[in-house]
């Protein structure tokens, strides 16, 4: 448990969310272990059993998330609610403590909290890595949801001084848009080990590139009638051993712990000449499936992400609604058709689905291209909103 709360700790830094040393992590069996010798303990320790938890997490994000989240927590209600699929799925919304609320009590309803002055404490019911992953989800969504409200801001009278004045701040501490295309393992593959290891390189190299945060994503690769996929909550820089073989005849119950969006990836190998597909997050792309001028007006503008008709394209590339699984309104319906006569599609709120032919060179390098497009046409939509 000791080297679990020590690792996440390190990959929160090693991604970018908060800096070295500031995440304090504990992790409980026969005792409670600390990734770090921090007095921060005293507020999380006593909590452990109340809430019937084995792990904790207290950190302040790194920029630009701090600016992000300190703003939203600054001007909520009590919670800071996201519109993105993660949020939908996973958080529902952020509470933000208060001094008229109490840490623990919001903890039981969700799975993180927002601090203010002290940062974001998620928890985790089976491994330290639950914290991990509602800490990545925390800043994610809060990023998507300040650029979009942002975005809406100056299309109606413009953002308040204090809006302006932190999408300033965070907008300098943006990183640089990353442009250079790793070279991946070329394909075809001629084994299924040579197969696996091109994928776990290539979920490297999302994570690498900032297009997923390392859980909210997936990968397969289609060869001799299986689709070779990542399981349910793995981590895409680390797929050694976390690949599935589902055979598309059904003829196994591999897919039982497979990605929940399995169906959708056997339907555009069906619709399709693909051999590879890269699901990932990117931020600005999320930001710009959600975007839709016309949102004031409809009459859908509460279920874009399951029920839009309309036809719009980011970076080029179509963006269809759909939710994760494989009910009436799942993506595994809309889409498959989209991928017919595109290299990627896009799902509202969801993110990115880019496919290839041989290997994963191509989708990665339709997955980088369309991020930096939907960058640069966030900004070039601030700046037509605020000066016509």
């Amino acid at each position: 448990m000791k080297r679990l709360t020590e690792k996440y700790a390190a990959k929160l830094a090693q991604h970018g969310l908060c800096e070295a040393g500031e995440a304090l992590v504990g992790g409980r069996n026969d005792r409670t272990f600390w990734s770090s010798d921090d007095p921060r303990r005293e507020l999380l320790e006593p909590m452990f059993e109340p809430l019937g938890v084995n792990s904790l997490l207290l950190a302040r994000p790194a920029e630009p998330y701090r600016t992000i989240i300190d703003f939203l927590a600054g001007h909520s209600t009590g919670a800071v609610t996201p519109r993105d699929c993660e949020t939908r799925t996973f958080l529902h919304e952020i509470p933000v403590c208060s001094a008229r609320t109490d840490l623990e009590t919001l903890l039981r309803e969700r799975k993180a909290v927002i601090v203010p002055g002290q940062g974001v404490v998620a928890k985790g019911t089976v491994s330290p890595e639950e914290c991990f992953v509602y800490f990545s989800s925390v800043c994610f969504a809060c990023f998507v949801l300040f650029f979009s409200d942002h975005l809406h801001a100056c299309r109606h009278g413009g953002p308040n001084p204090d809006q302006q004045q932190a999408f300033d701040r965070a907008v300098s501490l943006l990183p640089e848009p990353r442009t250079n295309v790793p070279a991946l393992t070329a394909g075809p593959f001629m084994d299924e080990a040579a197969l696996l290891a091109a994928m776990a390189e290539a979920g490297r190299n999302v994570v690498g590139h900032g297009l997923v945060d390392s859980f909210f994503g997936n990968i397969s690769c289609l060869r001799d009638g299986i689709v070779h996929i990542s399981q349910t909550g793995s981590s895409l820089d680390e797929l050694e051993g976390c690949i599935d073989p589902c055979p598309q005849d059904r003829s196994t119950c591999a897919g039982l712990t497979a990605s929940s969006e399995l169906s959708a990836h056997e339907d555009a190998y069906r619709r399709t000449h693909a051999a590879c597909i890269l699901h990932g997050h990117p931020k600005f792309t999320v930001i710009m499936s959600m975007d839709c001028p016309a949102l004031d007006n409809c009459p859908d503008r509460h279920r874009c992400h399951t029920h839009c008709t309309k036809t719009r394209l980011a970076a080029g590339l179509p963006v269809v609604p759909g939710e994760v699984g494989t009910g009436p309104t799942g993506l595994c319906h809309t889409l498959p058709p989209a991928l017919e006569n595109t290299p990627g599609a896009i799902v509202h709120g969801h993110g990115l689905f880019a496919t290839g032919t041989i290997d994963f060179n191509a989708p990665f390098a339709t997955m980088l291209h369309a991020e930096n497009q939907c960058r640069e046409e966030y900004f070039r939509k601030v700046r037509e909103a605020i000066h016509g």
